[in-house]
């Protein structure tokens, strides 16, 4: 978590647009026009009451960045309790600084943010952060046991060592995933697959309220993409919230019921419909996006972050910060 509590750069001169904030610079998408999205899916209620008993995450006014970056702007969104929802953008547009805020590992120079009706890390214990796979170190020498056992840790505290329930946690994370029979194996060893299998098994260990997934499904076969959503699908049924960044827009149409769409700020947050409504993918990837043949054709690079390297964060597979 990050300690320095200082405000960031002012925030570039916007002006209000029917279809969000446009920048006069042309950092911005254009706006949606007439068919200009709210923030909050249609009917969504805001009222206070609706916030307390409902909204397991709660964003009002947020930007946020790294050094003199800006990285969110003016970013507002309510999340509801039980929640499975595709957080969808451009490269650079926010995704991945949004969890991090959320999750408590990046302060936000302006807004508030509310996890549980706390600011951030108030709940740690109820919070699984999972980060992308090459900001974690493969070669540290754990096992896969050693690495879902780290889920585990937040609710023992210091010096204590695992109890037969953590055991037992730790033993059933690994069923669950399919990675049982790979809990003696070093981490490094494994595939991509497998090794994203064992990080949400860590995830599923911690037990949390509140799952926060850096790329869960990126680059992985088919069927290890099936098996993972098919996981995080039954954890939203039993009540958990699910936040996913994703490249893969099919899979957001397909697994999950709620998307946001971002680029800097809030493009629109709604129905997973949306990553089919080519004026939201529009507004979402600007020059990104091509129309060939009738058909939209988006391009974007899946290895680039929208975290400066001054400001990125690398995970060892020890790293407190990354399992919380």
């Amino acid at each position: 978590m990050t300690d320095d509590p200082r405000i960031g750069p002012p925030e570039p001169h916007v002006h209000a647009h029917a279809g969000g904030m446009h920048d006069p610079g042309g950092l911005a998408p254009p706006p949606l026009g007439d068919r200009a999205l709210p923030a909050y899916a249609a009917g969504h209620d805001l009222t206070a009451a609706h916030l307390e008993h409902h909204a397991a995450v709660v964003l009002q006014g947020i930007s946020a960045g790294y050094d003199d970056r800006l990285a969110l702007e003016n970013v507002s969104a309510a999340i509801d309790a039980g929640t499975l929802i595709a957080v969808f953008g451009p490269n650079g547009g926010g995704k991945s600084t949004l969890l991090k805020v959320i999750g408590g590992l990046l302060a936000p120079w302006r807004g508030t943010v509310t996890v549980f009706g706390a600011r951030p890390g108030v709940h740690a214990r109820r919070v699984a952060y999972v980060p992308q796979a090459e900001q974690v170190d493969w070669d540290f020498p754990v096992t896969c046991w050693d690495v879902v056992a780290m889920g585990r840790y937040p609710s023992l505290g210091p010096f204590r060592g695992l109890r037969a329930v953590d055991r037992e946690a730790v033993g059933s994370a690994l069923d669950v995933v399919g990675m049982a029979d790979h809990a003696r194996t070093q981490i490094g060893r494994l595939s991509g697959g497998q090794r994203r299998r064992v990080f949400l098994a860590r995830a599923l260990a911690a037990e949390p309220d509140l799952y926060l997934l850096d790329e869960p499904v990126t680059g992985v076969d088919p069927t290890t993409q099936e098996d993972l959503m098919e996981i995080l699908e039954a954890e939203a049924a039993r009540g958990r919230t699910v936040v996913a960044t994703t490249h893969d827009l099919a899979a957001a149409a397909e697994h999950f019921r709620q998307v946001l769409a971002i680029n800097r700020s809030v493009i629109a947050h709604g129905p997973s419909t949306l990553v089919l409504d080519e004026e939201v993918l529009a507004r979402t990837y600007g020059g990104h996006l091509l129309v060939l043949g009738g058909n939209t054709v988006l391009l974007d690079d899946a290895h680039h972050h929208d975290d400066a390297p001054r400001g990125e964060r690398h995970f060892h597979v020890d790293d407190p910060g990354a399992h919380r």
